[in-house]
């Protein structure tokens, strides 16, 4: 959901209520400014946003522990 920060200080008290099944973005002036978002996020949706990152540079679990264990 997308708001003009005008928007939100006349209705905070809706959108505080959205925030908790939807991230609402605030514009001013045609940019966007901030995003209010629920504090407890769904896990799925933090792993969805963590896969692909060690995609590039493939790590097996004896050289991750090797590597955590030099570090000591």
């Amino acid at each position: 959901m997308v708001i003009t920060a005008t928007e939100l200080k006349a209705n905070v008290g809706r959108y505080l209520d959205a925030v908790s099944e939807n991230e609402v973005y605030i514009t001013k002036n045609g940019k966007m400014i901030a995003k209010l978002s629920n504090p407890v996020q769904d896990k799925q949706s933090i792993l969805d946003s963590l896969v692909g990152i060690t995609a590039e540079n493939p790590v097996s679990l004896e050289e991750a522990k090797r590597e955590r264990l030099g570090r000591r």
